[in-house]
């Protein structure tokens, strides 16, 4: 069955830098595919913090061409593949990550995306859940696996555990068999690490990290994985048994500081086919719960925004496309 995809969309595009306002809807012109792109439908686009970082005026590399439309990951169906393209066909349910898309984000109704940055969406979520969790997903399971290497039995801190990445974070930490402790901020914020599954939950900036991280770890602990940096991050740092390491994505600031039989690493998460795939094994060995803070429509795009600054986010924000 053919779709008829039509020649231009509705997406929240930027004319220029400014605050969340500068976010409006607009008609462009469709996508069009390339040998080795699919082109999805989109159903639900996450809203990272990124994303606010690029449309308050910073850019990745080069110049921006404007109108540009924001959003690095996504769900939706295949509605067209590239003549190279053998994974996938038409009609199936999929979700992408893909870091400044070459031909516009995922704020918009169809994104054209390269074929590797694409994955079947995992057997246990839906369009919505797998369209807030490419991104987050990709960089919670490397942090774990690739970076810390984190093994059963060890003890971990994931500090930051209520943000979309720290959330599946925590509960990949636990998948591999390590005792987990998660901060979160306030009583909702503990409530929230305790019931993603940690062994103990931490109000990172009301109560003393040091004396509950002591009684979590009395001889160190293994590994730190971080989301949110400052005084409570060096606390954690501080609990570390000599060898020990900590793992944070770039952006993340201010920056742990560095220390001597302490291993410092900083990491992005990437797509890719493998990477997707072990992905998805997670995601389903899990029962990953993904925690959705708000929903808002494609021409609500600067709402979201605001509310992204508002700060206390549990898990992801999305917008609903379809």
């Amino acid at each position: 069955m053919k779709v008829k995809i039509p020649k231009s969309m509705q997406a929240a595009v930027i004319h220029g830098f400014g605050d969340p306002d500068v976010l409006e809807l607009a008609s462009v012109p469709t996508p069009e595919l390339d040998s080795g792109e699919v082109l999805i439908a989109i159903h639900t686009a996450g809203v990272g913090p990124w994303d606010a970082d690029i449309r308050g005026g910073w850019w990745p590399e080069g110049r921006p061409r404007f109108p540009v439309i924001l959003g690095t990951d996504g769900s939706g169906t295949v509605v067209a593949v590239g003549s190279r393209v053998r994974r996938f066909k038409g009609g199936e349910k999929v979700y992408a990550y893909s870091w400044a898309n070459p031909k516009g984000g995922f704020y918009a109704q169809y994104v054209a995306v390269a074929a590797e940055k694409t994955a079947l969406i995992p057997k246990t979520l839906d369009l919505r859940k797998a369209g807030a969790i490419a991104t987050t997903g990709l960089t919670a399971l490397q942090g774990v696996d690739d970076t810390l290497k984190i093994k059963r039995g060890e003890l971990v801190i994931v500090h930051g555990a209520t943000g979309g990445v720290g959330s599946l974070a925590l509960q990949f930490a636990k998948l591999r068999g390590a005792r987990v402790l998660g901060t979160g901020t306030g009583p909702d914020g503990k409530a929230f690490v305790r019931r993603l599954g940690a062994d103990v939950a931490v109000d990172g900036k009301n109560e003393d990290i040091a004396s509950s991280v002591q009684k979590f770890a009395p001889k160190g602990v293994d590994a730190v994985l971080a989301f949110a940096g400052g005084d409570a991050l060096e606390k954690c740092i501080d609990a570390l048994r000599r060898g020990g390491r900590v793992a944070y994505p770039n952006g993340v600031e201010p920056e742990p500081k560095k220390r001597s039989g302490i291993k410092i690493t900083s990491y992005d998460g990437t797509p890719g086919v493998r990477q997707f795939e072990k992905l998805n094994r997670a995601v389903d060995a899990a029962r990953v719960k993904v925690a959705i803070a708000a929903a808002y429509s494609l021409a609500e795009a600067a709402k979201a925004h605001e509310r992204l600054a508002e700060g206390h986010v549990f898990g992801k924000i999305v917008l609903k496309v379809r």
